[in-house]
């Protein structure tokens, strides 16, 4: 995963983490219920740890980037295991998690087949009735721009479903507000 300088110093500000939780988050899980046991997937600098603590007993976080990770563990502590690892490649047990998320970090997942391979990998940990959700921004020049320098492959939400049912989930929504998208589906 790569990113442009400017890139990562807005992911790291406090400007981002106030529009993750005070903007994205209500939105991108509005109605779910993240149960017991909760893993993130790409927290990136961490930006959604607090809110995603208030909304589940356990909470564990999956960072490709081990520089990240290690920050992640540092400034955690033990109130958030931290695991270094591909999203697409998990070496966690199955049906470990009442619920999977991940929030504007699947457009940097290099190629549609390692998204793909993320996707079947968070319905495989997930248990039975778990929820998969997450929120990402749409393919748009605004959004490449920003992205410069970057891995930047952007997730199209209308062949999202598709793409999850593929997986194995069901009750698959993919909703729409402004530049961003959010989704939810379930392992029945």
């Amino acid at each position: 995963m790569a990113m442009n300088l400017l890139h990562r110093w807005l992911c790291a500000s406090r400007l981002w983490r106030g529009h993750m939780r005070d903007d994205v988050l209500p939105w991108a899980l509005d109605g779910i219920d993240l149960g017991a046991a909760t893993l993130e997937i790409g927290p990136g600098y961490g930006a959604n740890i607090p809110t995603l603590l208030g909304r589940t007993s356990r909470l564990t976080a999956l960072e490709i980037d081990e520089e990240l990770a290690a920050r992640l563990r540092e400034r955690a502590g033990d109130a958030v295991t931290v695991i270094g690892g591909d999203g697409a490649a998990m070496s966690l047990p199955d049906a470990e998690f009442t619920a999977v998320v991940c929030f504007t970090m699947l457009h940097h997942v290099p190629t549609t087949a390692l998204q793909d391979a993320l996707f079947a990998e968070a319905f495989r940990v997930l248990r039975p009735g778990g929820v998969f959700a997450g929120s990402d921004g749409r393919p748009s020049a605004g959004f490449a721009l920003i992205h410069l320098g970057d891995t930047y492959n952007p997730v199209r939400p209308d062949g999202l479903p598709a793409r999850l049912a593929a997986a194995g989930f069901t009750d698959i929504a993919v909703d729409i507000r402004g530049p961003n998208q959010r989704f939810r589906a379930r392992k029945r």
